[in-house]
């Protein structure tokens, strides 16, 4: 019997399914085994099963929050939505009244006054000794997309409160609970969502991929839920919309949910213990219930521990995707030790812009290293020095003239120089990737940034859409690369 060989790559070549291009990857930061460990799989539905068109969405809602701005006596005229203003991962610094973009370790990178960025000395006099502090609330996180319409309002009533024309008296935090309140109060009377359950069409973008995805998932035995703030009516209706001309035969949504939670109130769903109510019908009737194992429906508020309840469940066998940093990642793994996915859209943008700046990334990590090489050159000439002038002298020291190092040394700086030139408009083109004041969303400088370590810390996997996961199946071993420490590199 001849011995066992494994296939050649070019012998499994017409057998294997293509692979997603980078920008529709999913990216592992903890090992997840979908096929095993995994069995069940929740989602949120706003921005993780059904994706908006962002700029038209906040368009309308920044629109709506004018009209509550107005409503209390402030000046709208020139309000306008700003796409560009902010980016998602940002902080509102209600102190001051800034936008921040704060690195892994919380040390504050770039920094907004209102619509205006802080040149370098401001930052430094504003941020010098200050550090992110998750729990203090002098920060506000803007996780989400729906944040950006929120931001760009306030970023401009700013510019006003210092021009004077906002009530005296009002404080930069005080700005920003009247913000938050217009918009809370803007989305409770329901007239943006009425706005696009009408004209579903101009807002959302559509992606057959996703009730695919579902079903595989189904087919291979997950039990699937989903757990949204929105309300019934619009959750039936956008569901409808987005999902059922994708389906087989008669099949609607409802079908492939075991158990649907409509205004669930992420993230206090994962910590608080909320009554559950069963929607009786399509018109909305609720009644009160209790969970047990093997029920399913669609319910009302309730709670994670309900959920694992009635799918007979613990954390660790369930699968949370959702697009909000806060409610529905970093609350559902260190609450309930859900399994973790993070729908970050931009993702497919960021990763365009980085691909298509690779050449200029090399060329300016060739020049650092050329800049990294001279400057230790220029250190130990000046070390020499430092040691040929010391009384009593000490170590050893070179035995060049102190004019021929001074010499060499002013070589040495005018490469340096030179080398500045070159790299200083790259890194500026650098720092203007995806977004030209606020740069990449996981990257502040040369850093990761604070949401690509809340990332990092809280999220199993990332990927930029639901249907990215149509590829890699319901069968998938995500692993995680293997972890390289800075030293690593010393033998690259």
């Amino acid at each position: 019997m001849p011995p066992a060989r494994l296939p050649t790559p070019a012998e499994l070549a017409p057998l294997a399914l293509p692979l997603p291009g980078p920008e529709r990857g999913i990216y592992c930061n903890r090992a997840l085994n979908l096929r095993g460990s995994v069995r069940a799989v929740g989602y949120d539905m706003d921005y993780t099963l059904i994706h908006y068109q962002a700029q038209r969405w906040e368009e309308r809602a920044f629109a709506h929050l004018t009209q509550k701005i107005a409503e209390l006596g402030w000046p709208v005229e020139g309000l306008r939505f700003d796409p560009e203003l902010v980016i998602r991962g940002l902080l509102v610094d209600r102190e001051l009244g800034n936008f921040v973009k704060a690195n892994q370790f919380g040390y504050i990178k770039a920094a907004a006054h209102g619509t205006r960025m802080l040149e370098y000395d401001a930052l430094r006099q504003a941020y010098r000794d200050v550090f992110v502090e998750g729990s203090d609330p002098r920060w506000a996180s803007l996780d989400t997309l729906f944040a950006l319409s929120e931001a760009s309002m306030y970023g401009q009533l700013v510019d006003r409160l210092d021009a004077g024309l906002l009530p005296p008296g009002l404080g930069y935090a005080d700005l920003h609970e009247r913000v938050r309140g217009s918009i809370d109060l803007a989305h409770m009377e329901g007239q943006l969502k009425a706005e696009i359950v009408a004209d579903p069409d101009r807002f959302v973008d559509l992606d057959p991929a996703v009730p695919l995805t579902l079903l595989d998932q189904r087919a291979a035995g997950k039990k699937l839920l989903l757990v949204t703030n929105s309300e019934w009516d619009y959750t039936r209706s956008m569901m409808a919309y987005a999902f059922d001309r994708f389906l087989p035969g008669d099949m609607g949504w409802r079908e492939l949910f075991d158990v649907v939670i409509v205004g669930a109130r992420k993230p206090a769903f994962f910590h608080e213990r909320m009554p559950l109510l069963e929607v009786v019908d399509d018109s909305g009737l609720l009644r009160p219930a209790r969970a047990e194992a093997g029920q399913g429906g669609v319910f009302l508020g309730g709670h994670a521990a309900l959920v694992e309840t009635m799918l007979g469940l613990s954390g660790a066998e369930i699968l949370y995707v959702g697009d909000h940093m806060y409610g529905d990642v970093r609350a559902s793994k260190g609450i309930q030790r859900w399994r973790t996915a993070l729908i970050l859209r931009e993702l497919e943008a960021e990763l365009a812009a980085t691909a298509a700046f690779d050449g200029d990334q090399r060329r300016i990590e060739g020049l650092m290293a050329d800049k990294a090489a001279i400057e230790l050159e220029f250190s130990r000439l000046r070390l020499d020095l430092q040691r040929q002038r010391a009384q009593p002298a000490y170590g050893p020291a070179s035995q060049q003239p102190a004019g021929r190092l001074r010499a060499r040394m002013a070589e040495l700086r005018a490469a340096l120089l030179l080398l500045d030139e070159q790299i200083a408009p790259i890194a500026v083109a650098s720092s203007q990737l995806h977004n030209l004041r606020w740069g990449l969303l996981l990257r502040a400088g040369n850093d990761r940034s604070l949401l690509a370590h809340q990332i990092e810390q809280h999220a199993d996997v990332y990927t930029s859409r639901v249907s990215n996961f149509l590829l890699e199946t319901p069968f998938v071993y995500f692993r995680p690369p293997s972890g390289r420490l800075p030293h690593d590199d010393r033998h690259a």
